[in-house]
């Protein structure tokens, strides 16, 4: 590794977590008026279309299991998800929304479209287009690293 991939490398990894942490702070600030938090709407979110287990929600959402299923747990006492049986593994059950989930969800709709509005307004839509398809090939570039210890 030359020393400017080695500085590429740690520009990206910077840039990424203050970027993580900056789209926490919009998720949340999305996510409060609906009696979410970031990481309820995260789970919510990620079974939507279609029920999940903890663990795909997990490897999808690039986060543990034991904090989804933590947070799964939660959104099902609260009545905005609930467990169903999954038929390809006895024991890992999957997470679905309810309506109320749904409805929670779906409220954070007009204010995330705002928010869109707003970031395709400064950096413009072919633009920000760009960057998202930049930030998939370096996640998809970091799933086919091979990490040894």
């Amino acid at each position: 590794m030359t020393k400017r991939e080695q500085e590429l490398l740690s520009a990206a990894a910077l840039t990424a977590f203050k970027l993580n942490g900056q789209f926490l702070e919009l998720a949340e600030h999305l996510a409060r008026p609906a009696g979410l938090t970031a990481t309820w709407w995260q789970v919510l979110g990620a079974v939507l279309h279609q029920p999940l287990s903890v663990s795909a929600i997990a490897r999808e959402m690039g986060i543990t299991r034991q904090a989804v299923q933590r947070t799964a747990d939660v959104l099902v006492d609260r009545g905005l998800a609930e467990y169903h049986d999954n038929p390809a593994h006895r024991r890992a059950k999957l997470v679905a929304l309810t309506p109320e989930g749904r409805a929670a969800n779906s409220a954070i709709g007009p204010h995330h479209a705002q928010h869109a509005r707003q970031l395709s307004g400064v950096l413009g839509e072919d633009q920000l287009a760009d960057a998202v398809a930049a930030l998939t090939k370096l996640s998809e570039a970091l799933d086919a690293l091979e990490l040894s210890d």
